[in-house]
């Protein structure tokens, strides 16, 4: 059974380049496709989900930033995308200097939460993408969402930083959100050839244990090659191992939240 308000995921990691933008655009086309109602918010100010969902930041007119900061309703800046029951809430560059607007702002750390309350019963999942930060935008995001997914990339230093987000979302849910858990740590660009790739893998899943999703994401030119062109990887190579590491990751997804496929 279909819950009866979206499942709500941030997909967080403050350092940059480990997949989390790639992972907020594939996972989604792969749950849509399995027949769910996704929305993707794009939270990140480059607005690379955005982008690799076919929208520039120029042709843009109403963002998330209009809904968080000038308080304007959800649904006025949702867009479709390629996919269908893929929905977007597209950034913008404005988004920028958003963390500062709303420094003055009452509840400013759950501005977001309150934006998706007003329809989060029209989607199954909605997918948060965070910025490379632990700023104001982070801490709306972890305020807004059931969970967190944690990218980490199968390189030196994958761990490097986890301590502090993880001291983050205990305060978030300390303060402002109890509901807040870690839903998943999902392991990408894994190259099965180096030493390197295997044993941070390992030591991930020493460290997080079930957390972790079984599924490795692997590191693929076509998935760096799809967002140039606005697509998900499952549009523009859907037989590429990418493409094929999503769906498995969209299935353990669903098994997880004990929804039927």
């Amino acid at each position: 059974m279909l819950p009866s308000r979206a499942v709500v995921v941030a997909i967080a990691n403050q350092k940059g380049g480990v997949g989390k933008t790639t992972s907020a655009v594939n996972l989604g086309t792969a749950l849509a496709k399995r027949g769910r109602q996704v929305l993707l918010v794009d939270f990140d100010p480059q607005a690379n989900a955005s982008a690799g969902l076919g929208t520039t930041v120029f042709e843009v007119d109403k963002s998330i930033y209009d809904v968080v900061v000038r308080g304007l309703p959800l649904a006025d800046v949702l867009a479709s995308t390629g996919v269908d029951r893929l929905w977007l809430a597209p950034a913008s560059i404005d988004l920028a200097g958003a963390e500062l607007e709303l420094v003055a702002v009452l509840s400013r750390e759950l501005r977001l939460a309150k934006a998706l309350g007003s329809c989060d019963r029209e989607f199954d999942v909605v997918l948060i993408d965070c910025p490379p930060s632990l700023g104001l935008l982070t801490i709306n995001a972890l305020a807004a969402a059931d969970e967190v997914l944690i990218p980490v990339q199968c390189e030196y230093y994958a761990l490097e930083g986890l301590g502090q987000l993880m001291q983050n979302i205990e305060m978030i849910r300390k303060t402002v959100n109890r509901r807040l858990e870690i839903g998943g740590v999902l392991l990408t660009m894994f190259d099965g050839r180096t030493k390197l790739s295997k044993d941070v893998a390992a030591q991930v899943r020493d460290y997080f244990g079930e957390i972790a999703y079984r599924t490795v994401v692997p590191r693929s030119i076509r998935l760096s090659e799809a967002p140039s062109y606005g697509e998900p990887i499952e549009m523009y190579d859907r037989m590429s191992a990418g493409a094929i590491a999503y769906r498995y990751a969209a299935g353990e997804f669903l098994r997880r939240h004990q929804m039927q496929e």
